[in-house]
């Protein structure tokens, strides 16, 4: 049995909006997929039998994205583990309240303890601007092989409006626009073509924008180029204190250095965040004639209302973890400063940061994240979505 079987696939569109990820995986074709379910299902079987047929399940699940990608958080770490030279036994039950942490691992003759967890970032839950799923594909859908199009959502109706109206009148709209005379319009301060929809109680605003003349002709094209901006994302450093923390006191005292994984997907990852959610906000005070530098005990390890916290060796952190940047994205590992914490092992193709007198001090890996993982440095090789050559007209 494997996660993704060996079948000639003909499907290489790029994921819909309404597409589980699990059916994307499954379905996409082209060489760099068929990389990314290779190594998948040589990493699923890298697993102790016993674990196999709950990752099976999770890796297939067509109703939880979440599922997805925490599976694949967790069979990139086992990868990683065991690729470092560690030997790892899967929820083995340790610790004061009897209850099974993900990888026990051994190396060098220590072990250590690895929890993971998958956390994403999500905009704001006020966004108006969001379009149904079902909408955004039926309008990505429209053959439109001479431009983007933009879109502005004026109105929201009760329900999914019928999509047949929508996509007619859109392909009869932009077939009637020349993309170089819309150029040289707007070269002379003329607007954007404009063309708004309304129908069951919904009413959205397109404006068609040129392709570059390189970039015309496919008719399979994508048709929304530009999605409205985001309202507001939520904050960073408060969804990494909250997945360590609720990982961190899971498992009672564990007597062995302990290590939460953390798996990052976030739109604009920054250290900054992530110091000032495990060491507290930075703060700069006067010391005489020479500023001087200090913490806030707002912090995963520096709040002083929880010194349970120590209990927690380090935080290992990939940003945005996936089959593409398996092989891009170092994994650091934060060190916990309290000295009642059990010290964490570094593997090498960890980096690390540490607190040094209220600074953070950030030290490189010693071996890439590829060599550890067994690819090639630049895998996946080739493109995700090549360009489909355009046929000469005749």
């Amino acid at each position: 049995m494997v996660v993704y079987t060996s079948r000639y696939r003909t499907d290489a569109a790029p994921k819909r909006a309404a597409e589980p990820h699990a059916e994307f995986f499954d379905r996409i074709a082209g060489p760099f997929w068929d990389q990314v379910r290779d190594v998948i299902n040589e990493w699923w079987s890298h697993l102790p039998d016993q674990a196999q047929p709950a990752m099976l399940s999770r890796l297939r699940d067509r109703n939880s994205d979440t599922n997805i990608f925490s599976a694949l958080w967790e069979l990139y770490l086992h990868e990683m583990l065991i690729g470092s030279g560690c030997t790892v036994e899967i929820e083995h039950k340790i610790g004061t309240r009897g209850k099974s942490p993900d990888f026990l691992v051994a190396r060098d003759g220590k072990q250590f303890v690895v929890e993971a967890i998958w956390t994403a970032q999500h905009l704001g839950d006020t966004m108006s601007n969001a379009l149904p799923p079902q909408l955004a594909d039926a309008i990505d859908g429209v053959p439109s092989p001479n431009f983007f199009l933009s879109y502005k959502l004026d109105r929201a109706g009760s329900a999914t409006p019928p999509q047949k109206r929508l996509k007619t009148g859109l392909t009869r709209w932009l077939a009637s626009l020349d993309p170089d005379q819309v150029i040289a319009e707007y070269v002379r301060k003329v607007p954007l073509p404009r063309h708004t929809w309304q129908e069951a109680g919904w009413c959205l605003t397109f404006d068609a924008i040129p392709r570059s003349p390189g970039k015309r002709g496919d008719p399979t094209s994508r048709a929304i180029g530009i999605h409205p901006a985001t309202s507001w994302l939520d904050d960073e450093s408060d969804r990494v204190f909250e997945a360590v923390k609720k990982k961190g006191g899971k498992y009672g005292d564990l007597a062995l250095p302990f290590i939460v994984a953390v798996g990052h997907a976030a739109f604009f990852p920054e250290d900054e965040d992530t110091e000032t959610a495990l060491y507290g906000t930075s703060v700069e005070y006067a010391h005489g004639s020479t500023p001087a530098f200090g913490r806030m005990p707002d912090g995963y390890w520096t709040a002083t209302y929880d010194h349970a916290h120590s209990r927690v060796s380090g935080v290992l952190i990939v940003d945005n973890p996936a089959p593409w940047t398996w092989t891009k994205n170092t994994p650091v590992l934060w060190q916990s400063p309290d000295p009642s914490s059990l010290p964490a092992p570094v593997l090498p193709a960890w980096a690390t940061a540490g607190l040094v007198e209220a600074q953070v001090e950030h030290r490189t890996a010693a071996c890439p994240t590829h060599t550890a993982l067994g690819l090639p440095k630049h895998w996946p090789v080739g493109d995700a979505f090549p360009r489909r050559p355009l046929s000469n007209p005749s």
